[in-house]
């Protein structure tokens, strides 16, 4: 028989975190999460995360502040922010994306705000 580890997620049933991120699957090296349907809004305080982050954007507009670079994301774009990067998000547009955190950013507390 072949491997049968393969697990699928309902992302209908998927826990939210506090800062509005829909967690998806994870495993023990990465995991998923989306941010769907965020409001524009001016940013948060720059944030350093233990953890590297790639994303995709699925629709709307939103800005990546990251030492000292302004980079405009947009549908289809996909983004890189590594481990340790000062960086924060300002919205334009109503914006739905999905990003990919290794490690996994809800793990030993990373996530918190």
């Amino acid at each position: 028989m072949g491997d049968t580890t393969i697990i699928k997620i309902d992302s209908s049933k998927s826990p939210t975190g506090e800062m509005g991120q829909k967690y998806l699957a994870s495993g023990k090296n990465v995991a998923m999460r989306l941010w769907e349907n965020q409001e524009p809004d001016e940013g948060k305080d720059p944030a350093r995360r233990d953890y590297e982050t790639v994303g995709y954007v699925i629709k709307g507009k939103a800005e990546l502040h990251s030492e000292g670079q302004v980079v405009l994301l947009e549908k289809g774009d996909s983004w890189i922010v590594p481990k340790d990067a000062s960086h924060t998000y300002k919205i334009l547009e109503t914006f739905t994306a999905v990003e990919a955190t290794y490690p996994p950013a809800h793990v030993h507390g990373r996530d918190e705000e």
